[in-house]
């Protein structure tokens, strides 16, 4: 019997480490076969256009200056990209932007380059490494010397658009206008926008210099106009911050107070009927088997958009959440402090407040802290669907397809938000805790 054991035994051994070494393999190699087809992998890589990556990049730490020339009426408007609030005083331009005799409009690129807006509607650049290209609307049609196949992907051409982008600008010229767009590296106007009198100066004339504004001071002008900024809109965004941590903060610390007591119901030594146990437990997996998302879309439907309805998303799920962990704290608690504390001739409510909460206080505090550390990554989620918080202004900034820098401020924002919630609660739980 033990040689028949002992060879069963071995057998076993040997077929397990068949399976790791031919096995394991074949199933990996067959389960990545399968992801390379099911999800398209060829196709995606077919459709993929590297230009738009390329553009979305260089959007997010650049900025973009337009030269507009109106195809009807011939005006030229230069504005930073493209706002209204951006757009350059009528007879200042930038010293890259020339007129010339004739109504053309010289346009100086890095390189020595320059691209002719031409007062007929059209365009002139001498691109390096390619050569002359020339453009102009004819009626309603955009006519060129390009030919008809085999251009490069940094050229699109139609009857109705054509588009050139190089690493220094791009050039569109459409029916309705002919738009260049040179990008620069940085955040221009994050501070003051063109209409402000502080914009150009430095921190230190700002702060030493001579008053800039004869109605304001300079530090406090300078704060007025930076608070107020029409296109950061940095008081907005500041707002948006404030929501994003006040959803995460009601709806976590909701959760807590509403599944602390709920917990005694479903813990097995405070709560002896079954049936109640049972039932307390479907609650709590049926609030957290729903995602959080399908709550704030439920609650949106029921009572429209708002920072409330996230927290109330945020508050639900928790509950079922927090309901889990707070009953299996109570169910190990020991129940040697419990009867010390009734051998006083303490009431139960006593029991529970001088033997049960400080054995599971420490670990509920701890449970919360890292819930609202994590609560506050997914209110901006949720503020996107609810309409509030960052996540709304961060979607907002993604659906125009235009200030893809605005998406990396407020997503640099979100970041630092969440690194200071992460040392906030962990500093704020070793205090608790070590006090406890």
């Amino acid at each position: 019997m033990a040689d028949a054991a002992l060879y069963a035994s071995a057998d076993r051994l040997f077929r397990r480490k068949r399976f790791l070494a031919f096995g394991l393999p074949a199933v990996i190699l067959a389960y990545l076969a399968y992801i390379f087809f099911a999800f398209d992998l060829p196709g995606l890589a077919e459709r993929a256009r590297w230009d738009n990556a390329r553009t979305l990049l260089a959007d997010t730490w650049s900025y973009k200056t337009h030269v507009t020339r109106d195809n009807r009426s011939g005006a030229v408007a230069v504005a930073i990209e493209g706002e209204r609030k951006g757009e350059y005083p009528e007879g200042t331009t930038p010293d890259w932007v020339i007129p010339q005799d004739g109504g053309a409009i010289r346009v100086a690129l890095e390189g020595g380059q320059e691209v002719i807006l031409l007062p007929g509607n059209g365009f002139r650049w001498d691109v390096p490494g390619f050569g002359l290209i020339e453009a102009r609307l004819e009626g309603r049609n955009i006519v060129s010397n390009l030919p008809e196949d085999g251009l490069p992907e940094w050229i699109s051409a139609s009857t109705s658009r054509l588009q050139v982008t190089t690493d220094g600008a791009r050039v569109s010229l459409t029916r309705s206008k002919t738009e260049l767009f040179r990008y620069f590296p940085g955040w221009e106007l994050f501070f003051f926008t063109l209409d402000s009198p502080y914009h150009g100066h430095g921190l230190g004339e700002i702060l030493f210099g001579a008053q800039i504004d004869p109605a304001r001071g300079n530090l406090a002008g300078a704060w007025q106009d930076f608070w107020g900024n029409a296109m950061w809109r940095h008081s907005d965004v500041a707002w948006a911050l404030f929501e994003t941590l006040l959803m995460a903060f009601l709806g976590t610390m909701g959760a807590a107070l509403v599944a602390l007591p709920l917990a005694f119901l479903s813990a097995k030594n405070f709560a002896p009927l079954m049936a109640l146990r049972f039932a307390a437990r479907r609650v709590f997996d049926f609030l957290r088997g729903v995602d959080g998302l399908i709550w704030t879309i439920v609650l949106s439907r029921a009572f429209g958009p708002g920072p409330m309805t996230g927290a109330l998303a945020i508050l639900l799920t928790d509950t079922g959440s927090f309901g889990k962990l707070f009953s299996e704290a109570l169910e190990n608690v020991d129940g040697k402090q419990i009867e010390g504390v009734a051998s006083t001739g303490a009431k139960p409510i006593q029991r529970y407040r001088f033997g049960v909460l400080p054995q599971v206080v420490p670990v509920l505090v701890s449970q919360v802290l890292y819930f609202l550390e994590s609560n506050t990554r997914s209110a901006t989620i949720i503020g996107a669907i609810t309409g509030g918080g960052i996540g709304l202004l961060l979607t907002q900034a993604m659906i125009t397809q235009k200030d893809w820098e605005e998406v990396t401020y407020y997503i640099i924002l979100v970041i630092l938000m969440v690194m200071a919630m992460d040392s906030a609660s962990g500093w704020l739980r070793r205090k608790l805790i070590k006090g406890l």
